[in-house]
């Protein structure tokens, strides 16, 4: 019980770092921007319009990380994702509701893949999901004959772009998704299998959880997101196009690892990778309003990454 307890301080006072680091963050960029335009309102809205796609990723791949996996491909679903709803949601075709279902079947199917790949092949995560990212982006291609899709109806790009009020409706949606991620993750059964699967698959398996079951659903999880994250982008940008997403991935396991998340499985939270996004949307908006080369925002990201793995490499050592 003793340890259990440490373990929740030790955690506590990481997500209080985490959310220290963003805070000062924000001070620093609001303090050197021209006339203090970071907070403006029109600003920090759409920061947050920036956050929701990353954000979103990210959940579905914390609850691939903390079961001790990885996924590559979430990017290419994207893009096969919002090929495919874009193809549905022609003017007077089809309810919008259609091509929406659609694309969260196809990454539910694709999420599918990976997980008995991993599960049931045992095949490392890191090979299948490189193969399935390799192998739904040229589906993309080839389903949409390798050129975007227009002529999207006006009710699917409403799905994006509306507002409540001023407030972007794809906040609404990145909220949505982050509390019912937290809840099951910390408050059911489920997710405190995934954590016992990512921190001690022998141990889980023994103790009666069903692994393999556990890794594919993870998965699905991830596909089904990243289905849904598809739907925003075309909805968006009123098309889909088959090399959208590209390098999303990168941006969603950062997200994870900045936000406290370990590489190793087993521990983190959703709170912290919201805030890890956040971060990400944050440091990129604050450099282009500085007017500093958008190079440099993928060296500060890289850094920010490293140093995050760090950090997880030597609390662990400390234990």
């Amino acid at each position: 019980m003793n340890a259990v307890i440490r373990r929740a301080k030790a955690w506590s006072v990481r997500d209080a770092g985490i959310l220290l680091v963003f805070l000062a963050l924000v001070l620093v960029l609001w303090l050197v921007s021209p006339e203090h335009h970071f907070l403006s309102v029109n600003n920090v809205l759409l920061i947050l319009v920036q956050t929701t796609i990353n954000g979103i990723l990210a959940m579905g791949m914390m609850f691939v990380i903390i079961s001790g996996e990885i996924d590559l491909s979430v990017g290419s679903t994207i893009g096969l994702a919002g090929v495919v709803a874009a193809m549905l949601a022609h003017p007077g075709e089809y309810p919008v509701i259609v091509p929406i279902v659609a694309a969260l079947v196809v990454g539910a199917l694709v999420g599918l893949l990976n997980g008995i790949g991993v599960a049931y092949g045992a095949i490392p995560s890191f090979i299948v999901t490189l193969g399935t990212m390799t192998a739904v982006r040229g589906l993309a291609l080839i389903v949409s004959g390798g050129a975007p899709i227009f002529n999207v109806s006006e009710t699917f790009e409403a799905f994006a772009s509306a507002r409540i009020g001023r407030f972007p409706v794809m906040a609404v949606y990145l909220l949505v998704i982050f509390l019912v991620c937290a809840f099951v993750l910390r408050r059911t059964v489920y997710g405190r299998r995934v954590y016992a699967v990512g921190g001690n698959p022998v141990a889980a398996e023994v103790s009666g959880v069903n692994v393999r079951r556990s890794k594919v659903s993870v998965f699905v999880i991830a596909g089904l997101l990243a289905g849904f994250c598809g739907v925003l982008l075309a909805s968006r940008t009123i098309s889909g196009a088959p090399t959208a997403g590209e390098s999303y991935e990168l941006d969603a396991i950062a997200a994870v690892v900045i936000g406290g998340v370990s590489m190793s499985g087993g521990r983190g939270r959703a709170s912290g990778v919201l805030i890890g996004a956040l971060m990400i949307a944050v440091i990129a908006n604050g450099l282009d309003i500085l007017g500093i080369d958008a190079n440099f925002q993928r060296l500060v990201k890289g850094v920010i990454i490293v140093a995050a793995v760090l950090l997880d490499v030597k609390a662990r050592q400390r234990r």
